[in-house]
């Protein structure tokens, strides 16, 4: 059947200093709805000219505003305020979201609006809980560390997850008294443009919040990472994209965060809880459509339990309902482009050349001209297939059999990346063991997706740079000074 997804359409313009404004050369470009393949919204097409006024208005807020003169429980107040009114409207946020990025409007509605909200929430109770450190070197001397806001700071955001994120960057970003600059991926800007609204409706002082679309290369992207007014970076995104953010940002000595792909090993071995596992590891390769960077995109399975999961995990991959985002019961959307899906589909052909297409793999057209794949599970690759190495960002599930824990170390190990990977065992000295010796800057223990919003975040190799959450953002959106005093007995 055909999709049924809505064809609204939404005019999307920057949000510079406060006000809805169009981009300063007239430009737009179109927005597409990943299941239906149609227009749904004109968005401005942002360019140097628009991330110069942005961060012009957000340098006036900084240096003339009132935002980094608050107190930490003024900001507070303002940023926990977001948190509410996005979840006050979540069914409008979680339908945009689905609507632009192709995902299930249930991990919209239960997932990501939640999480955006929550970003909000965490940060302004967390901040505010942060103490300066004191050190007194004697009874005449004191040092004490604090950590002042940066300044102007760039976001720049993925289209996965797009609303999750950029509330992961925005909320910290915020609470330590800076101003930002949002750069929204250029094919998902419908829910920022949304959260613009809500800022203000919260209190937020115009030029705190910017927001510029646009594309990256020689457009809004790259602009706000050469900016001499920008102090620093956060981006989420593709690795070559980071080195390129690297490259620019070297001129101006910027602050750089940087999370980037990822080629996550999920490792089951024969002692573990197979139900949970097979179950988790569905999940974990196909949850929005397989474009997550923390996704489960290797599967690995000790030999003498891989014949028995590889079957159970085909026939609960063949029974993935592909449909409809707005439909409540589909479990798989669209991939997010036409350009994306037929990458993922050249990575299909060149599995079939090289190991066993056991399960899905094929365009379904029956949902009309929407971007679908069904759930593709390959088995018979070698260690060296690029599908076992590259981050193909769909749904794609290589399964290799593994003997030994240190194979299964080595396996996972043998890719480019290191953001994450998951260990099933019911034998906690063998989850120790494998956990110390993988390099990713995440490893889940019989589970996957877990997180506490305290935690260090981020990966190791081309995995990323710097570490998110909790203190580390803190740390990374604000600049630490130390003040020493020495006075009289």
């Amino acid at each position: 059947m055909t999709a049924t997804t809505s064809t609204m359409t939404v005019e999307i313009d920057n949000f510079i200093a406060g006000e809805f404004v169009k981009g300063k050369s007239g430009k737009t470009f179109d927005t597409i709805n990943p299941a239906t393949g149609k227009v749904h919204g004109t968005v401005a097409m942002g360019t140097r000219d628009d991330i110069n006024d942005a961060v012009a208005a957000a340098t006036e807020a900084f240096e003339k505003g009132p935002w980094p003169r608050m107190s930490m429980q003024e900001r507070a107040r303002i940023v926990k305020r977001i948190g509410d009114l996005i979840l006050e409207r979540k069914d409008e946020l979680a339908r945009a979201e689905s609507i632009d990025s192709g995902k299930p409007i249930s991990e919209s509605l239960n997932g990501d609006i939640p999480r955006a909200a929550l970003n909000f929430h965490f940060f302004a109770e967390f901040a505010t809980s942060h103490v300066d450190e004191c050190f007194v070197s004697n009874p005449a001397e004191m040092h004490v560390a604090i950590r002042e806001p940066l300044g102007v700071c760039g976001l720049i955001t993925p289209w996965n997850l797009p609303l999750y994120l950029a509330t992961w960057k925005i909320a910290p970003c915020l609470m330590m008294g800076n101003s930002c600059v949002l750069k929204p991926a250029e094919w998902t800007p419908y829910t920022a443009f949304l959260l613009a609204d809500i800022a203000t409706q919260a209190g937020l002082p115009k030029g705190v919040l910017n927001i510029v679309n646009g594309f990256g290369p020689d457009a809004a992207g790259e602009a706000l990472t050469v900016h001499p007014g920008v102090r620093s970076i956060s981006f989420t995104g593709e690795t070559s994209t980071g080195r390129a953010i690297m490259a620019n940002a070297a001129g101006t000595l910027k602050k750089l965060s940087f999370e980037l792909g990822g080629k996550g090993a999920n490792i089951i071995f024969d002692d573990a809880n197979l139900d949970e596992a097979i179950d988790t590891a569905v999940r974990a390769g196909f949850r929005n459509q397989g474009q997550i960077c923390l996704a489960g995109s290797r599967l690995f399975v000790q030999k003498n339990v891989y014949k028995k999961v590889l079957d159970r995990l085909v026939e609960k991959v063949s029974n993935i309902k592909v449909g409809d985002p707005l439909d409540p019961k589909t479990e798989m959307g669209a991939l997010i482009s036409k350009e994306h899906m037929e990458k993922v589909q050249r990575y299909i052909e060149h599995g079939k050349t090289e190991g066993k297409l056991m399960t899905g793999g094929e365009r379904l057209t029956n949902l009309g001209d929407g971007f679908f794949l069904s759930p593709a599970v390959f088995e018979g690759l070698t260690m060296d297939s690029k599908l076992l190495k590259e981050e193909i960002f769909g749904p794609v599930l290589p399964v290799v059999p593994f003997d030994t824990d240190e194979q299964a170390i080595e396996m996972a190990n043998n890719t480019p990346y290191g953001l994450s990977a998951s260990v099933w065992s019911e034998s906690i000295n063998r989850c120790n063991f494998v956990s110390k010796n993988i390099r990713s800057g995440l490893v889940w223990v019989n589970c996957w997706f877990a997180r506490d919003l305290r935690t260090p975040f981020g990966g190791q190799k081309s995995s990323g740079i710097g570490r998110e959450g909790g203190r580390y953002s803190l740390e990374f959106f604000s600049e630490a000074k130390t003040i020493s005093y020495k006075y009289s007995k």
